[in-house]
């Protein structure tokens, strides 16, 4: 059974089948953090959140790259990935907090692109700095 393990396709579609799984869990997440549903808005063609929620899936996906490529073990990528999205969440909510003139989630939610872009490069940003710090 070792063996099985260690084949390259086994291992690179368990991985790939793991990040896609924590990717949906995660955005679940921040769906519930969200006060605007981001399916619903980027149905109705609302540009902020598309860009909101498109950083948020890269920085999540970009965090599992660097826990993958640092980590051998499947459990130990999954701990990492889990730990930089829990970093990535405290940024979105320090962001969040740091402007207080404006109701970021709000302001995403009404369409306003500007707001939907920061969040998108703060998202975009915070995981290269997560992932550099996963050993």
């Amino acid at each position: 059974m070792t063996g099985f393990w260690e084949n390259i396709i086994v291992l690179t579609t368990a991985r790939y089948s793991i990040v896609i799984l924590c990717t949906l869990v995660f955005m679940a997440v921040f769906e519930l953090v969200t006060s605007y549903k981001n399916w619903t808005e980027i149905k109705n063609g609302n540009m902020a959140v598309a860009m909101a929620t498109g950083g948020k899936i890269f920085g999540i996906t970009n965090i599992f790259r660097y826990s993958i490529e640092h980590n051998d073990s499947l459990l130990q990528s999954i701990g990492w990935g889990t730990f930089g999205f829990v970093l990535l969440l405290l940024g979105y909510l320090i962001f969040e907090f740091l402007t207080p003139t404006i109701n970021t989630d709000e302001e995403i939610g009404k369409g306003n692109r500007a707001v939907g872009l920061i969040s998108m490069i703060i998202s975009i940003g915070l995981s290269f700095v997560i992932g550099a710090s996963i050993l």
